[in-house]
């Protein structure tokens, strides 16, 4: 049975802190100065291991001091209450600048070991009308980031946002206001160049279009949009069967790409190496490089439906007759495959994609599926040469981000991977391609589903996000290029914790130990990561995160690192809450 995604991960998005009455005790008009400093490794600490199984360890885990003795909102600390109301309450109030002291060890910032983690900011941290949604939330949540140790954060730079309104005309001002944010608490930043429309997509809390210009153009040719076999359009990024015509008033979309990518360069080059450190590159929908296989709007694909192939644009099939012919076989390149099911259909429900005899490793099979992977090659390699030239001295790095279609992953034809663009089946590396394109470019390959593991999937399903990982890790090594991670849903509990641990030390069978993720970025800043417990073990996380895998320290003398650290920066964060109730 096909299990809907929402049964999957329940609530996506933030909610809501409920309201109580209460108040900060404590003069409002004193100034608290604070460092930010880790408690120095106990020396009599031990660690209590817990029983696996139907015994369940009844002692209580360590209660955090400030859960306690420290004033209180809402039954919440008042630092997490502070930044978790500011989600949903835009008082006209500054939050004053609090300067943080970063972890630092013996006294000196540890470099090159661990993996530095990012937090990814809300879809909608800039509104329609380009300034800072909710902007007291924005900068006390970065305060709150920055003195759990955390290296910086990701933000949408969207397309449909800065070239709003007409070819060229760029507005800027929202990001330039969260740039100097980020860069007055001291955060690095990713920023993602997102050419995709928000809305339609897992976790996708907003509805933000392509540019109007674009979107008119769609509407004259509607074939400028990814298509099925069955004629449905998908308008959540433009079809790259298109890249490189004129159809864009006299740019091609690649022309639109490169010069957004210009004019974001010239608009931020005071920050570009400095503050942004990273530059990734949207190439399809959720902005990854893949094709829209798995459309959830309007209910079109359920997990763990196979998907559909998009090639049915005029674009895309002029360009199919023409690879066919050159194969000497004209007759292949009419249309794509009519025998591959639809969105919602298993592998074995289908001729194409089964098990015995599926179209899938036949000759034509194997021509189709070369050609459609090719184009998403070719898609990749055209933006990323546009986007390296533009960023070349720059000091920013650039990154790929690629989805984790972990299902049906055991089958031998991998068909949600096939669909989505990606040749990789059982007798074939779909990803090694792929990691090759991104080390001609110098660019990193990020990579999403690290915090899943293969029990918690439907095993009818055949989902294996484990083994789909280390496949990757392998590719990536074997290119040579830098792998980053991304957690695929919203996780606080410890399991996935350290499942991304796991998964981040790339312990492979290639003998590498010095290799690990370059970076991970975590979803997502919201509500429900400033609630204390989620915060508590989130600070643990980054902890050991940034400890690298030479450090082996368990979870609970972590814990009550953070717990102490949580302590000694309530007043500095106690502070922006007084300010933010007055």
């Amino acid at each position: 049975m096909a299990l809907s995604i929402t049964h999957q991960i329940g609530s996506l998005s933030g909610k809501p802190i409920p309201s109580e009455s209460g108040t900060v005790s404590g003069d409002p008009t004193a100034t608290v100065s604070a460092a930010a400093i880790w408690k120095p490794h106990p020396t009599n600490l031990r660690c209590r291991i817990q029983k696996q199984g139907p015994e369940i360890d009844a002692k209580s885990p360590p209660v955090s001091p400030c859960r306690v003795t420290s004033p209180m909102l809402n039954g919440i600390r008042a630092d997490l209450s502070v930044a978790c109301q500011a989600f949903v309450t835009d008082a006209p109030a500054e939050v004053p600048e609090v300067r943080v002291r970063e972890y630092r060890e013996g006294g000196a910032q540890v470099k090159g070991k661990g993996v530095p983690v990012y937090v990814m900011m809300p879809l909608d941290s800039v509104t329609m009308g380009n300034t800072v949604n909710r902007r007291k939330a924005m900068n006390v949540s970065m305060q709150a980031l920055k003195s759990a140790g955390v290296e910086g954060v990701m933000m949408d730079v969207w397309w449909g946002l800065v070239e709003k309104d007409a070819p060229g005309a760029y507005n800027w001002n929202g990001y330039a206001e969260l740039m100097e944010m980020a860069k007055k608490h001291g955060l690095k930043v990713q920023a993602v160049m997102s050419f995709h429309q928000c809305g339609g997509n897992v976790g996708d809390s907003c509805t933000i279009p392509l540019p109007k210009w674009v979107v008119e153009e769609i509407e004259k040719d509607p074939d400028l949009a990814y298509t099925d076999q069955w004629g449905r359009r998908n308008f959540e990024y433009l079809s790259l069967g298109c890249d490189t015509l004129p159809v864009l008033k006299g740019r091609t979309p690649v022309q639109c790409y490169a010069d957004f990518m210009r004019a974001f360069r010239d608009n931020f080059k005071h920050l570009l190496g400095d503050t942004i450190m990273e530059i990734q590159v949207g190439m399809g929908p959720a902005g990854e490089l893949r094709y829209p296989s798995y459309p959830e709007q309007n209910g079109t694909w359920k997990f763990p439906g196979i998907g559909a192939f998009q090639c049915y644009d005029k674009y895309m099939i002029s360009n199919l007759k023409a690879a066919a012919e050159a194969s000497g076989k004209p007759e292949w390149g009419s249309t794509g495959p009519t025998d591959a099911g639809h969105y919602n259909n298993w592998p074995e429900d289908t001729a194409f994609f089964r098990r015995e005899g599926g179209g899938w490793n036949s000759p034509y099979g194997e021509f189709f599926l070369n050609w459609y992977s090719q184009m998403l090659l070719n898609h990749g390699e055209l933006i990323l040469s546009s986007a390296k030239s533009i960023f070349q001295g720059t000091g920013v790095k650039i990154s790929v981000k690629v989805a984790g279609i972990h299902w049906h992953y055991g089958t031998r034809s991998h068909a949600p991977e096939l669909t989505a663009g990606y040749y990789n089946t059982r007798f074939r590396d779909g990803y090694l391609p792929i990691a090759q394109m991104l080390a001609r470019h110098g660019a990193i390959f990020n990579f999403t589903c690290i915090e899943m593991r293969d029990h918690e999937q439907p095993q009818d399903a055949q989902c294996a996000p484990e083994k789909l990982v280390k496949q990757v890790a392998l590719a990536t090594s074997e290119a040579g290029v830098p792998l980053a991670g991304e957690n695929a849903l919203p996780r606080y509990d410890e399991t996935a914790h350290e499942q991304i641990l796991q998964a981040s030390s790339l312990r492979l069978d290639d003998n590498r130990e010095d290799r690990e993720m370059c970076a991970f970025t975590y979803l997502r800043m919201n509500p429900e990561l400033f609630q204390a417990d989620n915060w508590r073990r989130f600070v643990g996380f980054v902890k050991k995160m940034k400890e690298g895998k030479g450090v082996n320290r368990c979870w609970e003398q972590v814990e009550r690192e953070a717990e102490y650290f949580v302590h000694v920066t309530q007043p500095l964060v106690q502070e922006a809450a007084v300010a933010l109730m007055h």
